[in-house]
């Protein structure tokens, strides 16, 4: 299910990257997913874990992935943890991911189950994303899975001179723009590459 999920949703609609599609095959979606929606773990859709929360559609997950250009030496910074799917597949293709989730509940669950996958190079701590990670900035990448209605200044702050950030940015529960942000010296470059429904990035109280 997983090999056709890849060839009929991610490889016919345009992903090429080899290493992005090899972890897209290898990265079992169905254990990031609750049980009552085990059978729907491969569909071409997004699917609630709760706490008002989705997993992202699969293509979506490949093609922000793809964007970001990513290399094995790369640090990786991940808003929104969720069920943890995505930074599954991150980590098959980076050196290290520091993946950051507001929600207690989600950020427990996705440790636990990264320490059961055997995934030893994602670091996952439960805070407020907006501020990012700055321990272990710069970053050659961002990816944020939450729809923010600005870019956040410290994200673009913790990103590497010549690194990419890719985030939605749109109103809440409508329709927004996937943006991909290059920091190239002084200047940031923004250039907008799909439109996009995500969930809206939850900011602490």
């Amino acid at each position: 299910m997983r090999c056709e999920m890849v060839k009929n949703q991610i490889e016919a609609r345009g992903i090429r990257d080899s290493d992005v599609l090899a972890a897209m095959r290898t990265v079992e979606r169905h254990k990031f997913v609750p049980m009552v929606s085990t059978e729907s773990a491969y569909a071409d859709s997004p699917l609630p874990i709760g706490y008002g929360q989705t997993i992202s559609q699969p293509f979506v997950v490949a093609f922000m992935t793809e964007y970001l250009k990513l290399n094995q030496s790369d640090s990786v910074l991940e808003i929104g943890t969720g069920s943890g799917y995505q930074a599954a597949i991150l980590a098959e293709l980076v050196k290290d991911v520091y993946s950051i989730e507001i929600v207690p509940e989600l950020a427990i669950s996705a440790e636990d189950l990264f320490v059961e996958l055997g995934y030893i190079n994602i670091s996952v701590k439960c805070d407020d994303g907006y501020h990012g990670w700055s321990n272990y900035a710069p970053f050659e990448a961002i990816i944020v899975t939450a729809a923010a209605e600005t870019v956040p200044k410290p994200l673009i702050q913790q990103l590497k001179d010549g690194g990419r950030m890719i985030i939605p940015i749109g109103p809440k529960y409508l329709s927004q723009e996937l943006m991909l942000i290059q920091k190239v010296g002084a200047d940031i470059n923004v250039k907008s590459v799909l439109p996009v429904r995500f969930v809206p990035f939850t900011r602490s109280q």
